[in-house]
């Protein structure tokens, strides 16, 4: 299928992740669950620092702080975030310092008992600035100014790099997966922070693409983030010189697999974890991938799709917190 494209040079981008991703069948899953067939579409192999969707972003954000002269990168997240991880190997690779504002309940794990992303985050030379989820907003901001006046040349990057820049490359995206030529009728993924979620629905209207974009909530409602992914789609449409306007009514948000709460893994992340990569050889997170897979499967099971649909499960990466200690312990019981 060919579809038209964007006009080069609309927003700076610098390349580096192995793109495109790959997008393979799944017919072992497909069995199993005895419904519609499945693929997958893999960016947890985008090759930065163990990969995942954030890599597709930071090629427009990094060139963005390039552009605004930028010695050093800032962000947030949780202490087991993915986005972190990421940004903390582009600022490596790129030679620019990092500092991440990591929300966690005392006590603070010290760099010698990091596990999974954040042990990663170490390794990767960041700095960490630790406090509690509802003060992140505050002790960011300050972080920010602090670097300022301390002539480190701050760039900020936003949670989950989802603001217009960092969404415009999952409309390149989509530009991407419909070249590879694979029809499908709906599209499942994690939605959190938005970016994924908007980009894809503005390359999907772009291209005149009428299938289904559905985002497994994994910690929002879903008027909550409906009304986040319908204004960031707007806002990056309008980036992109793009006559197009979306309504909070154009969103496809399941709400229904929220578990215990964000980060929270819970049986039905468990399930699809090893049903994942028992039948596929395939590993999924516990906080992002496994709760929308979840969904999927959920949704499976439910009768919500019909018989002759095909679906694609977008994978977001997210592999190192298998590996942190809180979920790992819970993975090997009864493994």
């Amino acid at each position: 299928m060919t579809v038209p494209g964007f006009t080069p040079g609309i927003i700076a981008r610098i390349q580096f992740a192995h793109l495109p991703t790959p997008v393979e069948v799944l017919p072992r899953l497909t069995a199993a669950l005895k419904g519609p067939k499945i693929f997958i579409k893999r960016d947890d192999q985008t090759g930065l620092a163990m990969g995942g969707n954030k890599t597709r972003k930071l090629e427009f954000l990094l060139a963005e702080a390039q552009a605004h002269g930028a010695h050093t990168l800032i962000t947030a997240g949780a202490i087991q975030s993915n986005h972190c991880r990421q940004t903390a190997a582009a600022a490596a690779r790129f030679g620019l310092g990092c500092i991440l504002v990591l929300s966690a309940e005392p006590p603070v794990e010290p760099p010698e008992q990091a596990s999974g992303n954040l042990l990663l985050d170490y390794l990767l030379g960041a700095q960490v600035v630790w406090c509690r989820r509802e003060e992140r907003d505050a002790v960011l901001q300050h972080t920010f100014e602090t670097a300022w006046t301390g002539g480190r040349r701050p760039y900020l990057i936003p949670y989950g790099g989802s603001n217009p820049t960092g969404a415009a490359a999952y409309a390149h995206a989509m530009q991407e997966f419909l070249d590879q030529d694979t029809p499908v009728d709906w599209i499942l993924f994690p939605s959190s922070s938005g970016g994924t979620q908007a980009g894809l629905l503005v390359g999907a209207r772009k291209a005149g693409w009428k299938g289904h974009i559905l985002g497994i909530s994994v910690d929002e409602e879903r008027q909550v983030l409906a009304e986040r992914v319908a204004a960031l789609a707007n806002a990056t449409a309008e980036r992109l010189g793009l006559a197009e306007t979306f309504l909070v009514q154009d969103i496809l948000v399941d709400d229904g697999y929220l578990g215990e709460g964000y980060a929270v893994m819970g049986e039905a992340e468990r399930e699809a974890i090893r049903l994942f990569a028992a039948a596929e050889g395939i590993l999924l997170d516990p906080v992002y991938t496994g709760r929308a897979a979840a969904g999927m499967i959920g949704l499976i099971r439910q009768g919500f799709f019909k018989p002759e649909d095909r679906l694609l499960f977008w994978h977001t990466g997210g592999t190192p917190a298998l590996f942190a200690d809180v979920y790992r312990e819970q993975l090997s019981k009864g493994a």
